[in-house]
């Protein structure tokens, strides 16, 4: 194949499943409202089960489910006549994904899943098939063309699979009112559960690690405040522990390069007054937001006092992964 006929083959996959998908649209009525209400209206899981290529697209839709508030497991067809069955309660929905309809493991689970009692939803290519007179909902993802040039290869129809689970889930999401609150806790190791569920207050330096100096504290004490806390800054407070003030390096730099007269000036001297301040109740990701707002490297926690209790620095903030992707 010349390098056109390569990039006009990808051209065709994409048209082809693109369509096959737009074609899906028409195809939703009431028995994806049904599918719809009999998930959210149980109190078990759903079980999603399906041979080979189905049985991915399966396993995906699960765990989209799973991440998006509604509780599901997959089920290979064979092993659950083997066994696996007895993960099956019948206050679950089962789902059953199959191109043909006439999956000879596909059918035989049907029927025991019937004899169990619960609701089965079939995402079938045929709906007058075998699996499907067994079903008590169907939900039609059949397909015109697989992208396959030799109409084998579960392509088109697959995609459409896929595009129909992640309705049903995202559905689910809106019915059940879940929240991205609620999606961080189900996520708490990655960065977007981190941006949706870390707090300031358990990621700031707190207690000893934070730079304080009092308003009458001589440069040298500053300085050596400064150095020793490496955020390259320090609070400044009033007699009361109320805070005042900020001192960076960068007011240090300008200090130095405006006067060489400096032995007995002062925090008060050099500080800048109001400085942003935030409570440490407020998510990590607001105050990365807030810093680059107002372009500085720190915030300081305040109490209800306006004594600081912490210092958040922007670089932690940056390791953490907590900016925009």
């Amino acid at each position: 194949m010349t390098d056109q006929e390569i990039l006009q083959q990808c051209k065709n996959v994409i048209r082809l499943e693109g369509q096959s998908v737009n074609d899906l649209i028409d195809k939703i009525n009431g028995d994806f409202v049904k599918a719809v209400k009999a998930i959210y209206g149980s109190t078990g899981r759903v079980v999603f089960t399906g041979m080979g290529k189905s049985g991915l697209i399966a396993r995906k839709i699960v765990a989209t489910m799973n991440s998006t508030g509604t509780a599901a497991i997959y089920m290979h067809p064979t092993d659950a006549l083997h066994g696996d069955l007895g993960m099956v309660r019948k206050k679950d929905t089962a789902i059953i994904i199959s191109k043909s309809g006439s999956t000879e493991e596909l059918l035989s689970l049907t029927q025991m899943l019937k004899r169990i009692g619960v609701v089965i939803i079939g995402m079938l290519g045929e709906r007058n098939s075998k699996i499907g007179r067994n079903c008590d909902i169907i939900l039609d993802v059949s397909v015109k063309e697989e992208a396959c040039p030799y109409d084998l290869a579960p392509t088109s129809s697959t995609t459409v699979a896929l595009v129909m689970g992640d309705a049903l889930a995202i559905s689910l999401l809106e019915m059940r009112g879940f929240t991205a609150e609620d999606f961080a806790q189900l996520h708490p190791a990655g960065s977007l559960g981190k941006r949706l569920s870390l707090k300031i207050s358990e990621i700031m330096y707190k207690n000893d690690d934070i730079p304080v100096v009092n308003e009458n504290s001589l440069l040298k004490d500053i300085i050596f405040e400064m150095t020793s806390k490496r955020l390259g800054m320090t609070t400044v407070v009033d007699g009361q522990n109320r805070l005042t003030g900020i001192i960076t390096d960068g007011d240090i730099r300008r200090l130095l390069e405006k006067s060489l007269n400096i032995k007995n000036l002062t925090a008060k001297d050099v500080y800048s007054k109001n400085p942003k301040t935030i409570n440490g109740e407020f998510l990590a990701s607001f105050a990365l937001q807030q810093m680059e707002n107002y372009k500085i490297t720190s915030l300081i926690v305040t109490d209800e006092n306006c004594t600081p209790v912490g210092v958040v620095h922007l670089h932690d903030l940056v390791k953490l992964g907590l900016q925009s992707r």
